[in-house]
């Protein structure tokens, strides 16, 4: 009678190596996960998303032209011309919503900086009626079809992009810690702020 168990464990073996040697070329060929966001360092991508307050009902452009002369007054543009500390949130997350209210409240308190949301996979009629819920006069847009998630790889919220001009990340910030206010604007003067 053949002993099997040496042949069972040889083919354990190389199949355990399989597995780490394709998960290593996943992860070098950037199939990995990678942290969502444009990290510090990285440039803002531009795009166009309607605001929910227009009168406009279209999906999110996700390649612009960018014209500082001519700005999108129906839609969130985002071009990288001034400092912006952009959310990204879903409607139905308290934390999200509630990193939507401190940018409202920092808005007043940091002239010259554009403060603006998205709302992720929202249509315009849900994201409107938030808006109005809350009594935001930021920019906030929908993203109804997920292009511009998907473009920042958003997989968590809230998402804060801090840019300062030229649409280069200063900080980006995960997490419910950052729907306060005070956390915020602490960030901002220390990294937008402080580059005038």
């Amino acid at each position: 009678m053949i002993d099997t168990r040496r042949y069972q464990w040889m083919v354990g073996g190389i199949g355990i190596a399989l597995v780490i040697a394709f998960s290593v070329y996943l992860y070098v060929q950037g199939g990995g996960h990678a942290q969502p966001g444009v990290p510090a360092g990285g440039q803002l991508h531009r795009f166009v998303a309607p605001l929910a307050t227009s009168d406009l009902d279209a999906a999110a452009n996700v390649s612009p032209r960018c014209d500082p002369a001519r700005p999108a007054r129906r839609g969130l543009n985002v071009c990288g011309h001034e400092p912006i500390v952009l959310a990204f949130f879903v409607l139905n997350a308290r934390p999200c919503v509630r990193a939507v209210d401190a940018l409202q409240q920092l808005q007043p308190r940091f002239p010259g900086i554009e403060f603006a949301a998205v709302a992720v996979g929202s249509s315009k009629r849900a994201t409107l009626a938030l808006v109005r819920a809350h009594h935001w006069t930021l920019p906030v847009a929908y993203d109804s079809t997920g292009a511009v998630a998907q473009l920042y790889d958003v997989t968590v919220c809230p998402l804060i992009q801090v840019a300062g001009r030229g649409g280069v990340v200063k900080r980006l910030l995960i997490g419910e810690h950052w729907a306060d206010a005070d956390a915020l604007a602490g960030v901002l003067r220390r990294t937008v702020i402080s580059e005038r």
